[in-house]
Parts: structure tokens; sequence; C-alpha cells
């Protein structure tokens, strides 16, 4: 455990440089981490400057720098500087080994573009299953509707990424796949029996419970505990995600800005952590906000302090070198010529 361990949060920044008051305000916090969005990417040598220049405000170089980098339409860094990546649908249509395969290269070469940047953590992979019904929201960034797939494929994408020296986080744990309405904008609430949510929503998750990090849903469940969404609630916390599923990495709640939850920035950030979130996730950039939930959060436990160390060990032991980036993109454009989704059609 450090001396003066971090703040247990995870915040965004406005743009592709940070102000004075935000390098005063992160120095200040000295939260554990930051978050990069397409407000924050501009080209790949602005990029790596952010990033030294948040991990500069508190003095860590190892520092986790996060991004949502999954291939689709949810691609914070974009052409012309970086590749267009497929989304996982597109992925999921090839046969099992080609899909297996294009999966893991994918994954390395996302993770070759981020590791360049200094960009450590990759909020990636979709575990989520979307049901018959559901808001779109997750639609093609799923890899299926089959389980035991949706794992395989998930695991590929884990591997190729921890090949990189770049951390997978599975999300959105327990499942968000069921949702009728997307977070983003409102709460969505899963009728589903536990039985089922175990057997099918809840499996790709326990497949990949030894992954060192995971995202939480704002979902609520009603046969596990109705009044509050996973993030919030310590039965889903407790019984759920760190006992049925068994996954003993760092959490980290999926964006507190979002209009899922109720109360102010201040409130949510604390019950977020109290539910059992090892970090709190903040996102927008907007220095109010960031404020509150600074003033509401509270230094990382011992507890999350050996699952971070766990995580970069792992992310510093699993790297390969010798990586052929020419013939990984001429592998992985090989496989992709055979998936039945297009990419006009995906985009």
């Amino acid at each position: 455990m450090p001396d003066n361990p971090p703040l247990a949060v995870v915040l965004g920044c406005s743009g592709e440089r940070l102000s004075a008051s935000e390098r005063d305000l992160f120095a200040a916090a000295d939260p554990v981490g930051f978050i990069l969005f397409r407000r924050n990417c501009s080209s790949p040598g602005q990029v790596h400057d952010l990033v030294g220049s948040l991990r500069g405000c508190v003095g860590r170089d190892n520092a986790p720098v996060l991004v949502d980098q999954e291939g689709g339409r949810v691609a914070r860094l974009r052409p012309p500087h970086w590749r267009r990546y497929p989304a996982a649908a597109r992925l999921a249509s090839l046969p099992d080994l080609a899909a297996a395969t294009a999966a893991r290269l994918g994954a390395r070469l996302i993770a070759d573009d981020l590791a360049r940047l200094g960009i450590t953590v990759n909020c990636l992979p979709v575990l989520d299953i979307p049901a018959v019904g559901a808001d779109p929201v997750i639609g093609d960034r799923a890899y299926g509707s089959d389980p035991e797939r949706v794992a395989r494929l998930a695991g590929a994408v884990c591997v190729g990424l921890l090949e990189g020296a770049v951390l997978p986080v599975p999300k959105h744990i327990p499942g968000h796949g069921r949702a009728r309405v997307d977070s983003h904008h409102a709460c969505p609430l899963v009728e589903t029996s536990l039985e089922e949510l175990a057997n099918t929503d809840f499996a790709p998750f326990r497949a990949l419970a030894a992954m060192p990090w995971a995202m939480t849903a704002h979902v609520v469940y009603s046969a596990i505990d109705p009044r509050a969404p996973a993030t919030l609630s310590p039965r889903v916390v407790t019984e759920v995600i760190r006992g049925e599923i068994g996954f003993d990495g760092v959490l980290v709640s999926d964006d507190l800005s979002m209009r899922a939850l109720g109360g102010g920035l201040g409130e949510r950030t604390r019950q977020a952590l109290a539910a059992g979130c090892d970090l709190a996730l903040h996102c927008n950039g907007d220095p109010g906000e960031m404020e509150e939930v600074v003033a509401a959060a509270r230094p990382i436990s011992p507890l999350t302090a050996v699952r971070l160390q766990r995580g970069e060990a792992m992310r510093c032991g699993s790297a390969s070198n010798g990586f052929d980036r020419a013939k990984a993109e001429q592998q992985f454009d090989a496989l992709l010529a055979g998936a039945r989704i297009s990419e006009v059609a995906e985009r």
C-alpha cells in the first residue's frame, strides 16, 4: 500500500491539452488514473504528450490511462492517424476459428496503437449478450448471443490486448444485454429471473473472471436488488460480481455522469464506492462535476491497491516481444475479407 494512496477515481479532461485549472485539480486530487475520449485525441504526438501531462500531474509514471477503443462505432482513435477497426459483430460473423484469430489479431493491433501513445487500459471487450427487444446501445458491439462463443471471442480479445501490454476491461458486468433503454439516458430495469441471468448473462463474465479489471453496468436487476443499479448495489457487487461470477480484480464503475443514476455526482460517487466498486469513473471533464466527485471520494483501500498491483503485474508479464505489425495487419485484413457483415453495413 503506498504511503499516500491515490484517490479512488478515474477522471476525464476537457480537451487536447490540460488547462492550468485541470493541472491544479489533478495534482491536488491525485486520482488513480485518467480516461480519454475523442475530444482528447487529434494526432499521435498530441495524445502522447497529453498522456505524459496527465501522469505528470500525479507524479506516477504508471498511472492507468484508459480509453474505449472497441472498433466499429465506439472508437476514440480514428482515421487518418489510426486505422478503422471492425465492430465485434463483424468479427463474430466469421467461422469459429477465424473469428477467434481475428479477434486476437485485431486486439493486438489496437494494443500496439495504444502502447505507442502510453495508454495502458482499454475498456474492451463487451461481454453483454443482446436480447430480443433490447435497446441498440449494445447491438453490434457484442460478440453474439451464445454465452460460450462470446466468452471464447472475448477471451481472444483479452489475450491480444495483454500481448500488447494493455489491460482489458470486460464490460458491463454482470450484463447489459437485456436493457430496453440506453443507460446513458435512463435507468434500465431487467426483470429476468436470477437462474436465467446466471445461465446466460453472467456466463461470459464467469468464464473471464480472472481478468484484471471489469466495468459495471448501470442496470437494475429486480431479481437481485430492485432498488439500485448494479454500480450502486452492495448486493449485486458482493453476491453476484464477487460471489456468483467470482471476479476479484479492479472493479471500475461505468461513467457516473450517465443519466441512469440519480442524485448528485457526490452522492453517486459515495454510493458506488460504498457498494464495492474499487474506482469511481467520471468521464465528461466538467470541472464542477469533477470537484464534486473528488470531494466525495476516498483514497483507495489496501485491497484495491493489491488489485491494481496485480493488474499491472499481469500487464507487464503478459507482453510479447517481436510483434510484426505489417504481417499482423495482412493476416487480419485477409480474415476480415470473409466476414458476412460488410464494413458499409457496420457503419
